[in-house]
Protein backbone atom coordinates (compact mmCIF):
# COMPACT_ATOMS: atom_id res chain seq x y z
CA UNK A 1 0.00 0.00 0.00
CA UNK A 2 1.45 3.37 -1.01
CA UNK A 3 2.18 5.92 1.68
CA UNK A 4 3.28 9.49 1.02
CA UNK A 5 6.41 10.66 2.78
CA UNK A 6 5.21 14.24 3.05
CA UNK A 7 2.03 15.84 4.30
CA UNK A 8 -0.75 16.78 1.92
CA UNK A 9 -0.28 20.09 0.18
CA UNK A 10 -2.11 23.12 1.50
CA UNK A 11 -2.62 26.73 0.49
CA UNK A 12 -0.48 27.98 -2.37
CA UNK A 13 1.12 24.56 -2.85
CA UNK A 14 -2.25 22.84 -3.32
CA UNK A 15 -3.18 25.48 -5.89
CA UNK A 16 0.05 24.77 -7.77
CA UNK A 17 -0.68 21.03 -7.67
CA UNK A 18 -4.15 21.66 -9.09
CA UNK A 19 -2.68 23.83 -11.85
CA UNK A 20 -0.21 21.05 -12.68
CA UNK A 21 -2.95 18.40 -12.87
CA UNK A 22 -5.16 20.61 -15.05
CA UNK A 23 -2.30 21.51 -17.39
CA UNK A 24 -1.26 17.87 -17.79
CA UNK A 25 -4.82 16.79 -18.65
CA UNK A 26 -5.17 19.79 -20.97
CA UNK A 27 -2.18 18.63 -23.03
CA UNK A 28 -3.51 15.04 -23.29
CA UNK A 29 -6.92 16.10 -24.64
CA UNK A 30 -5.48 18.92 -26.73
CA UNK A 31 -3.30 16.49 -28.69
CA UNK A 32 -6.37 14.69 -30.02
CA UNK A 33 -7.89 17.83 -31.55
CA UNK A 34 -4.81 19.85 -32.47
CA UNK A 35 -3.85 17.43 -35.28
CA UNK A 36 -7.15 17.65 -37.18
CA UNK A 37 -6.42 20.88 -39.00
CA UNK A 38 -2.87 19.75 -39.87
CA UNK A 39 -3.95 16.52 -41.62
CA UNK A 40 -3.94 17.86 -45.21
CA UNK A 41 -0.37 19.17 -44.78
CA UNK A 42 0.76 15.90 -43.21
CA UNK A 43 -0.73 13.92 -46.10
CA UNK A 44 1.05 16.10 -48.67
CA UNK A 45 4.45 15.84 -46.96
CA UNK A 46 4.52 12.20 -45.90
CA UNK A 47 2.47 10.57 -48.63
CA UNK A 48 -0.45 9.23 -46.61
CA UNK A 49 -3.28 7.65 -48.57
CA UNK A 50 -6.83 8.84 -48.06
CA UNK A 51 -7.74 5.57 -46.36
CA UNK A 52 -4.88 5.72 -43.85
CA UNK A 53 -4.75 9.41 -42.93
CA UNK A 54 -7.28 9.05 -40.12
CA UNK A 55 -4.81 6.77 -38.32
CA UNK A 56 -2.77 9.83 -37.38
CA UNK A 57 -5.59 10.52 -34.91
CA UNK A 58 -6.73 6.95 -34.27
CA UNK A 59 -3.24 5.63 -33.39
CA UNK A 60 -3.02 8.08 -30.50
CA UNK A 61 -6.59 7.71 -29.27
CA UNK A 62 -6.54 3.91 -29.61
CA UNK A 63 -3.48 3.37 -27.42
CA UNK A 64 -4.59 6.05 -24.97
CA UNK A 65 -7.99 4.44 -24.43
CA UNK A 66 -6.57 0.93 -24.22
CA UNK A 67 -4.01 1.56 -21.52
CA UNK A 68 -5.75 4.02 -19.19
CA UNK A 69 -6.81 1.28 -16.76
CA UNK A 70 -3.30 -0.14 -16.65
CA UNK A 71 -2.03 3.42 -16.26
CA UNK A 72 -4.19 3.75 -13.16
CA UNK A 73 -2.73 0.55 -11.72
CA UNK A 74 0.82 1.78 -12.39
CA UNK A 75 -0.09 5.04 -10.67
CA UNK A 76 -1.27 3.21 -7.54
CA UNK A 77 1.74 0.85 -7.45
CA UNK A 78 4.60 3.20 -8.23
CA UNK A 79 3.06 6.45 -7.05
CA UNK A 80 1.36 9.40 -8.70
CA UNK A 81 4.63 11.35 -8.97
CA UNK A 82 6.47 8.57 -10.79
CA UNK A 83 3.56 7.76 -13.10
CA UNK A 84 3.04 11.41 -14.07
CA UNK A 85 6.74 12.04 -14.71
CA UNK A 86 7.21 8.85 -16.75
CA UNK A 87 4.06 9.57 -18.73
CA UNK A 88 5.14 13.14 -19.46
CA UNK A 89 8.65 12.02 -20.44
CA UNK A 90 7.40 9.38 -22.89
CA UNK A 91 4.77 11.75 -24.28
CA UNK A 92 7.35 14.51 -24.81
CA UNK A 93 9.99 12.30 -26.44
CA UNK A 94 7.34 10.76 -28.72
CA UNK A 95 6.15 14.25 -29.69
CA UNK A 96 9.70 15.04 -30.80
CA UNK A 97 9.78 11.85 -32.87
CA UNK A 98 6.43 12.76 -34.46
CA UNK A 99 7.63 16.25 -35.32
CA UNK A 100 10.78 14.85 -36.94
CA UNK A 101 9.04 11.97 -38.78
CA UNK A 102 10.18 11.41 -42.36
CA UNK A 103 7.57 8.86 -43.40
CA UNK A 104 4.08 7.70 -42.52
CA UNK A 105 5.18 4.65 -40.52
CA UNK A 106 7.47 6.71 -38.30
CA UNK A 107 4.72 9.21 -37.57
CA UNK A 108 2.17 6.53 -36.72
CA UNK A 109 4.63 4.77 -34.41
CA UNK A 110 5.39 8.04 -32.66
CA UNK A 111 1.67 8.77 -32.26
CA UNK A 112 1.12 5.34 -30.70
CA UNK A 113 3.98 6.00 -28.26
CA UNK A 114 2.44 9.38 -27.46
CA UNK A 115 -0.79 7.60 -26.57
CA UNK A 116 1.06 5.16 -24.30
CA UNK A 117 2.70 8.01 -22.41
CA UNK A 118 -0.58 9.93 -22.27
CA UNK A 119 -2.35 6.90 -20.72
CA UNK A 120 -0.36 7.44 -17.51
CA UNK A 121 -1.27 11.09 -17.18
CA UNK A 122 -5.08 11.37 -16.57
CA UNK A 123 -5.19 8.70 -13.80
CA UNK A 124 -2.24 10.34 -12.05
CA UNK A 125 -3.74 13.82 -12.45
CA UNK A 126 -7.19 12.84 -11.16
CA UNK A 127 -5.77 10.80 -8.29
CA UNK A 128 -3.52 13.72 -7.33
CA UNK A 129 -6.53 16.01 -7.09
CA UNK A 130 -8.47 13.45 -5.04
CA UNK A 131 -5.62 13.09 -2.54
CA UNK A 132 -4.61 16.77 -2.43
CA UNK A 133 -8.17 17.91 -1.70
CA UNK A 134 -9.69 15.45 0.81
CA UNK A 135 -12.39 17.92 1.91
CA UNK A 136 -15.55 17.31 -0.20
CA UNK A 137 -16.16 21.01 -0.81
CA UNK A 138 -12.58 21.74 -1.85
CA UNK A 139 -12.49 18.61 -3.98
CA UNK A 140 -15.69 19.64 -5.73
CA UNK A 141 -14.27 23.06 -6.59
CA UNK A 142 -11.00 21.50 -7.79
CA UNK A 143 -12.74 18.91 -9.97
CA UNK A 144 -15.05 21.60 -11.32
CA UNK A 145 -12.03 23.53 -12.56
CA UNK A 146 -10.41 20.32 -13.84
CA UNK A 147 -13.55 19.44 -15.78
CA UNK A 148 -13.77 22.95 -17.17
CA UNK A 149 -10.18 22.81 -18.43
CA UNK A 150 -10.77 19.36 -19.94
CA UNK A 151 -13.88 20.59 -21.71
CA UNK A 152 -12.19 23.57 -23.32
CA UNK A 153 -9.15 21.58 -24.50
CA UNK A 154 -10.71 20.32 -27.73
CA UNK A 155 -11.83 23.77 -28.88
CA UNK A 156 -8.46 25.30 -28.07
CA UNK A 157 -6.81 22.43 -29.93
CA UNK A 158 -8.71 23.18 -33.14
CA UNK A 159 -7.77 26.87 -32.97
CA UNK A 160 -4.14 26.19 -32.03
CA UNK A 161 -3.75 23.57 -34.75
CA UNK A 162 -4.88 26.02 -37.42
CA UNK A 163 -2.64 28.85 -36.23
CA UNK A 164 0.46 26.67 -35.78
CA UNK A 165 0.03 24.88 -39.12
CA UNK A 166 -0.43 28.12 -41.05
CA UNK A 167 2.45 30.00 -39.38
CA UNK A 168 5.09 27.41 -38.41
CA UNK A 169 4.12 24.24 -40.29
CA UNK A 170 2.53 20.96 -39.21
CA UNK A 171 5.66 19.62 -37.49
CA UNK A 172 5.34 22.26 -34.79
CA UNK A 173 1.94 20.86 -33.84
CA UNK A 174 4.02 18.11 -32.22
CA UNK A 175 7.28 19.93 -31.44
CA UNK A 176 5.47 22.53 -29.32
CA UNK A 177 4.96 19.75 -26.75
CA UNK A 178 8.69 19.67 -25.96
CA UNK A 179 8.94 22.79 -23.79
CA UNK A 180 5.48 22.19 -22.33
CA UNK A 181 6.25 18.59 -21.36
CA UNK A 182 9.61 19.57 -19.86
CA UNK A 183 8.07 22.30 -17.70
CA UNK A 184 5.29 19.99 -16.48
CA UNK A 185 7.73 17.17 -15.63
CA UNK A 186 9.95 19.53 -13.61
CA UNK A 187 6.88 20.89 -11.83
CA UNK A 188 5.72 17.35 -10.98
CA UNK A 189 9.12 16.50 -9.48
CA UNK A 190 9.06 19.69 -7.42
CA UNK A 191 5.45 19.63 -6.22
CA UNK A 192 4.42 16.01 -5.74
CA UNK A 193 5.63 13.95 -2.76
CA UNK A 194 7.63 10.76 -3.10
CA UNK A 195 5.77 7.55 -2.27
CA UNK A 196 6.82 4.14 -1.01
CA UNK A 197 5.19 0.98 -2.32
CA UNK A 198 5.46 -2.75 -1.93
CA UNK A 199 7.43 -4.47 -4.64
CA UNK A 200 5.70 -7.06 -6.77
CA UNK A 201 2.13 -5.80 -6.64
CA UNK A 202 2.05 -4.92 -10.32
CA UNK A 203 3.59 -8.20 -11.47
CA UNK A 204 0.99 -10.26 -9.61
CA UNK A 205 -1.76 -8.56 -11.61
CA UNK A 206 0.07 -8.52 -14.93
CA UNK A 207 -2.20 -11.12 -16.58
CA UNK A 208 -5.32 -9.09 -15.82
CA UNK A 209 -3.60 -5.87 -16.85
CA UNK A 210 -2.47 -7.19 -20.24
CA UNK A 211 -5.81 -8.89 -20.94
CA UNK A 212 -7.81 -5.77 -20.10
CA UNK A 213 -5.59 -3.51 -22.22
CA UNK A 214 -5.68 -5.95 -25.15
CA UNK A 215 -9.47 -6.29 -24.88
CA UNK A 216 -10.04 -2.54 -24.87
CA UNK A 217 -7.55 -2.14 -27.74
CA UNK A 218 -9.45 -4.71 -29.81
CA UNK A 219 -12.80 -3.10 -28.97
CA UNK A 220 -11.74 0.42 -29.99
CA UNK A 221 -9.96 -0.93 -33.10
CA UNK A 222 -13.07 -2.83 -34.19
CA UNK A 223 -15.26 0.23 -33.65
CA UNK A 224 -12.85 2.41 -35.61
CA UNK A 225 -12.69 -0.01 -38.53
CA UNK A 226 -16.44 -0.50 -38.51
CA UNK A 227 -17.15 3.22 -38.63
CA UNK A 228 -14.63 3.96 -41.41
CA UNK A 229 -14.98 0.81 -43.55
CA UNK A 230 -17.72 -1.78 -42.96
CA UNK A 231 -19.35 -3.33 -39.91
CA UNK A 232 -19.62 -6.64 -41.76
CA UNK A 233 -15.97 -6.90 -42.81
CA UNK A 234 -13.29 -8.99 -41.15
CA UNK A 235 -11.40 -5.85 -40.17
CA UNK A 236 -14.19 -4.94 -37.73
CA UNK A 237 -15.73 -8.32 -36.85
CA UNK A 238 -12.36 -9.91 -35.98
CA UNK A 239 -11.28 -7.30 -33.43
CA UNK A 240 -14.76 -7.06 -31.90
CA UNK A 241 -14.93 -10.85 -31.45
CA UNK A 242 -11.45 -10.83 -29.92
CA UNK A 243 -12.56 -8.03 -27.59
CA UNK A 244 -15.47 -10.12 -26.30
CA UNK A 245 -13.17 -13.07 -25.57
CA UNK A 246 -10.43 -10.96 -23.98
CA UNK A 247 -12.78 -8.93 -21.78
CA UNK A 248 -14.60 -12.07 -20.65
CA UNK A 249 -11.21 -13.58 -19.79
CA UNK A 250 -10.33 -10.42 -17.88
CA UNK A 251 -13.47 -10.72 -15.76
CA UNK A 252 -12.62 -14.34 -14.97
CA UNK A 253 -9.07 -13.45 -13.98
CA UNK A 254 -10.30 -10.60 -11.79
CA UNK A 255 -12.54 -12.93 -9.80
CA UNK A 256 -9.63 -15.29 -9.03
CA UNK A 257 -6.79 -12.77 -8.64
CA UNK A 258 -5.87 -11.98 -4.98
CA UNK A 259 -4.57 -8.58 -6.18
CA UNK A 260 -6.99 -7.69 -9.01
CA UNK A 261 -6.43 -4.84 -11.43
CA UNK A 262 -9.63 -3.21 -10.17
CA UNK A 263 -9.34 -3.44 -6.36
CA UNK A 264 -12.37 -4.80 -4.54
CA UNK A 265 -12.66 -1.63 -2.48
CA UNK A 266 -13.60 0.41 -5.56
CA UNK A 267 -16.12 -2.13 -6.86
CA UNK A 268 -18.73 -0.07 -5.10
CA UNK A 269 -21.97 1.36 -6.35
CA UNK A 270 -20.73 4.99 -6.68
CA UNK A 271 -17.63 4.07 -8.74
CA UNK A 272 -19.32 1.54 -11.02
CA UNK A 273 -22.39 3.74 -11.47
CA UNK A 274 -20.23 6.69 -12.43
CA UNK A 275 -18.26 4.52 -14.87
CA UNK A 276 -21.41 3.17 -16.54
CA UNK A 277 -22.89 6.66 -16.83
CA UNK A 278 -19.59 8.04 -18.17
CA UNK A 279 -19.85 5.64 -21.11
CA UNK A 280 -23.09 7.28 -22.29
CA UNK A 281 -22.23 10.85 -21.27
CA UNK A 282 -18.95 11.01 -23.15
CA UNK A 283 -20.29 8.86 -25.97
CA UNK A 284 -22.92 11.54 -26.56
CA UNK A 285 -20.69 14.54 -25.80
CA UNK A 286 -17.71 13.53 -27.95
CA UNK A 287 -20.02 12.48 -30.78
CA UNK A 288 -21.69 15.92 -30.52
CA UNK A 289 -18.28 17.60 -30.87
CA UNK A 290 -17.30 15.31 -33.76
CA UNK A 291 -20.54 16.04 -35.61
CA UNK A 292 -20.35 19.76 -34.89
CA UNK A 293 -16.94 20.12 -36.52
CA UNK A 294 -18.12 18.26 -39.63
CA UNK A 295 -21.40 20.16 -39.80
CA UNK A 296 -19.64 23.52 -39.66
CA UNK A 297 -17.15 22.65 -42.39
CA UNK A 298 -19.24 20.43 -44.67
CA UNK A 299 -22.78 21.79 -44.33
CA UNK A 300 -22.17 25.43 -43.38
CA UNK A 301 -18.85 25.78 -45.31
CA UNK A 302 -16.91 27.29 -42.39
CA UNK A 303 -13.13 27.45 -42.63
CA UNK A 304 -10.97 25.62 -40.09
CA UNK A 305 -10.25 28.83 -38.18
CA UNK A 306 -13.91 29.88 -38.19
CA UNK A 307 -14.90 26.43 -36.95
CA UNK A 308 -12.50 26.73 -34.05
CA UNK A 309 -13.79 30.17 -33.13
CA UNK A 310 -17.39 28.96 -33.36
CA UNK A 311 -16.63 26.36 -30.67
CA UNK A 312 -15.61 29.07 -28.21
CA UNK A 313 -19.28 29.58 -27.30
CA UNK A 314 -19.51 25.99 -26.05
CA UNK A 315 -16.06 26.23 -24.44
CA UNK A 316 -16.84 29.34 -22.39
CA UNK A 317 -20.26 28.06 -21.36
CA UNK A 318 -18.81 24.72 -20.29
CA UNK A 319 -16.07 26.43 -18.27
CA UNK A 320 -18.52 28.68 -16.42
CA UNK A 321 -20.97 25.83 -15.75
CA UNK A 322 -18.19 23.55 -14.47
CA UNK A 323 -16.88 26.19 -12.07
CA UNK A 324 -20.42 26.83 -10.81
CA UNK A 325 -20.94 23.11 -10.38
CA UNK A 326 -17.91 22.74 -8.14
CA UNK A 327 -18.42 25.94 -6.14
CA UNK A 328 -22.18 26.54 -5.91
CA UNK A 329 -24.44 23.84 -7.31
CA UNK A 330 -22.98 20.62 -5.90
CA UNK A 331 -23.80 21.40 -2.23
CA UNK A 332 -27.36 22.27 -3.22
CA UNK A 333 -28.29 19.64 -5.80
CA UNK A 334 -25.88 16.74 -5.25
CA UNK A 335 -24.14 14.58 -7.82
CA UNK A 336 -27.13 12.60 -9.09
CA UNK A 337 -29.32 15.56 -10.03
CA UNK A 338 -26.44 17.40 -11.72
CA UNK A 339 -25.55 14.37 -13.85
CA UNK A 340 -29.14 13.70 -14.89
CA UNK A 341 -29.77 17.39 -15.56
CA UNK A 342 -26.64 17.63 -17.70
CA UNK A 343 -27.58 14.58 -19.75
CA UNK A 344 -31.11 15.89 -20.35
CA UNK A 345 -29.65 19.20 -21.52
CA UNK A 346 -27.25 17.35 -23.81
CA UNK A 347 -30.16 15.49 -25.40
CA UNK A 348 -31.92 18.82 -25.92
CA UNK A 349 -28.77 20.30 -27.50
CA UNK A 350 -28.59 17.39 -29.95
CA UNK A 351 -32.23 17.93 -30.94
CA UNK A 352 -31.56 21.64 -31.51
CA UNK A 353 -28.49 20.84 -33.63
CA UNK A 354 -30.51 18.37 -35.72
CA UNK A 355 -32.62 21.30 -36.91
CA UNK A 356 -29.66 23.19 -38.38
CA UNK A 357 -29.84 23.42 -42.18
CA UNK A 358 -27.36 24.57 -44.84
CA UNK A 359 -28.75 28.12 -44.78
CA UNK A 360 -28.78 28.45 -40.98
CA UNK A 361 -27.29 31.52 -39.35
CA UNK A 362 -24.80 30.95 -36.56
CA UNK A 363 -26.56 33.11 -33.94
CA UNK A 364 -30.05 31.76 -34.49
CA UNK A 365 -29.27 28.22 -35.66
CA UNK A 366 -26.09 26.77 -34.23
CA UNK A 367 -25.35 28.97 -31.22
CA UNK A 368 -28.31 27.82 -29.05
CA UNK A 369 -27.27 24.17 -29.44
CA UNK A 370 -23.65 24.97 -28.54
CA UNK A 371 -24.65 26.96 -25.45
CA UNK A 372 -26.95 24.20 -24.18
CA UNK A 373 -24.31 21.52 -24.86
CA UNK A 374 -21.68 23.57 -23.04
CA UNK A 375 -23.91 23.88 -20.00
CA UNK A 376 -24.62 20.14 -20.16
CA UNK A 377 -20.97 19.15 -20.13
CA UNK A 378 -20.12 21.67 -17.43
CA UNK A 379 -22.80 20.27 -15.13
CA UNK A 380 -22.43 16.54 -15.70
CA UNK A 381 -18.70 15.91 -16.24
CA UNK A 382 -17.36 17.40 -12.97
CA UNK A 383 -20.22 15.86 -10.98
CA UNK A 384 -19.40 12.47 -12.48
CA UNK A 385 -15.74 12.77 -11.50
CA UNK A 386 -16.68 13.75 -7.96
CA UNK A 387 -19.09 10.84 -7.66
CA UNK A 388 -16.50 8.36 -8.92
CA UNK A 389 -13.73 9.48 -6.55
CA UNK A 390 -15.69 10.15 -3.38
CA UNK A 391 -14.83 7.63 -0.67
CA UNK A 392 -12.13 5.88 -2.73
CA UNK A 393 -9.07 4.98 -0.60
CA UNK A 394 -5.79 6.68 -1.51
CA UNK A 395 -4.08 3.52 -2.74
CA UNK A 396 -6.91 2.84 -5.24
CA UNK A 397 -7.51 6.40 -6.48
CA UNK A 398 -5.41 5.87 -9.62
CA UNK A 399 -7.36 2.82 -10.78
CA UNK A 400 -10.68 4.54 -10.03
CA UNK A 401 -9.58 7.51 -12.12
CA UNK A 402 -8.29 5.17 -14.85
CA UNK A 403 -11.60 3.30 -14.93
CA UNK A 404 -13.53 6.54 -15.36
CA UNK A 405 -11.18 7.79 -18.08
CA UNK A 406 -11.32 4.42 -19.85
CA UNK A 407 -15.12 4.55 -20.00
CA UNK A 408 -14.83 8.11 -21.28
CA UNK A 409 -12.61 7.04 -24.19
CA UNK A 410 -14.50 3.83 -24.99
CA UNK A 411 -17.84 5.62 -24.81
CA UNK A 412 -16.52 8.36 -27.08
CA UNK A 413 -15.29 5.77 -29.58
CA UNK A 414 -18.68 4.06 -29.61
CA UNK A 415 -20.56 7.34 -29.99
CA UNK A 416 -18.36 8.55 -32.82
CA UNK A 417 -18.55 5.16 -34.54
CA UNK A 418 -22.35 5.22 -34.45
CA UNK A 419 -22.74 8.75 -35.82
CA UNK A 420 -20.00 8.24 -38.43
CA UNK A 421 -21.88 5.16 -39.64
CA UNK A 422 -25.11 7.18 -39.82
CA UNK A 423 -23.42 9.85 -41.94
CA UNK A 424 -21.81 7.25 -44.21
CA UNK A 425 -25.13 5.43 -44.66
CA UNK A 426 -26.87 8.65 -45.60
CA UNK A 427 -24.16 9.46 -48.13
CA UNK A 428 -24.27 5.95 -49.58
CA UNK A 429 -28.03 6.06 -50.05
CA UNK A 430 -27.89 9.42 -51.80
CA UNK A 431 -29.70 11.25 -49.01
CA UNK A 432 -29.28 14.96 -48.51
CA UNK A 433 -26.28 15.88 -46.31
CA UNK A 434 -28.53 17.73 -43.87
CA UNK A 435 -30.64 14.57 -43.44
CA UNK A 436 -27.52 12.60 -42.52
CA UNK A 437 -26.66 15.07 -39.78
CA UNK A 438 -30.29 15.07 -38.62
CA UNK A 439 -30.25 11.30 -38.06
CA UNK A 440 -26.79 11.38 -36.49
CA UNK A 441 -27.80 14.01 -33.94
CA UNK A 442 -30.78 11.91 -32.94
CA UNK A 443 -28.34 9.11 -32.13
CA UNK A 444 -26.52 11.57 -29.85
CA UNK A 445 -29.81 12.43 -28.17
CA UNK A 446 -30.54 8.72 -27.68
CA UNK A 447 -27.16 8.11 -26.03
CA UNK A 448 -27.76 11.04 -23.69
CA UNK A 449 -31.20 9.72 -22.73
CA UNK A 450 -29.72 6.26 -22.04
CA UNK A 451 -27.12 7.93 -19.85
CA UNK A 452 -29.78 9.79 -17.89
CA UNK A 453 -31.73 6.54 -17.40
CA UNK A 454 -28.55 4.79 -16.20
CA UNK A 455 -27.84 7.58 -13.73
CA UNK A 456 -31.41 7.55 -12.40
CA UNK A 457 -31.32 3.77 -11.96
CA UNK A 458 -27.88 3.46 -10.35
CA UNK A 459 -26.80 6.71 -8.70
CA UNK A 460 -28.30 7.50 -5.31
CA UNK A 461 -30.13 10.84 -5.52
CA UNK A 462 -28.31 12.28 -2.50
CA UNK A 463 -24.83 10.88 -3.16
CA UNK A 464 -22.64 12.71 -2.57
CA UNK A 465 -23.08 16.35 -1.61
CA UNK A 466 -20.09 18.53 -0.90
CA UNK A 467 -20.36 20.45 2.28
Amino acid sequence: MSTATTAPSTGVRSGAVLALACAAQFVVVLDVAVVNVALPSIRADLGFGTGTLHWVIVAYALILGSFLLLGGRICDVFGRRTALCVGLALFTLSSAAAGLATNAGMLLGARAAQGLGAALIPPAALATIAITFPDPGARGRALGLYGAVTGMSASVGVIAGGVITETLGWRWVFLVNLPIGLVLAVAALALLPRQRQRAGRLSRGVASSVTASAGIFALVLGLSEGSTRSWSGAASIGPLAAAVVLLATFLGLERRDPTPLVPREIRSRPVLSAAATAFFLFGALLAFIFLGSLLMQQLLAYSSATTGLAWLAMTVTSFVAAVLTGTKLLPILGVGRLIVGGLVLLAAAAVLASLVGPDAHYASGLLPALLVAGAAGGLAAPALQIGALTGVPEHAAGVAAGLLETMRDVGGSVGIAFVATALASAAGSGSDLADGFHHAYWIVAGLAVLGAATAIATIRPNHPKAT
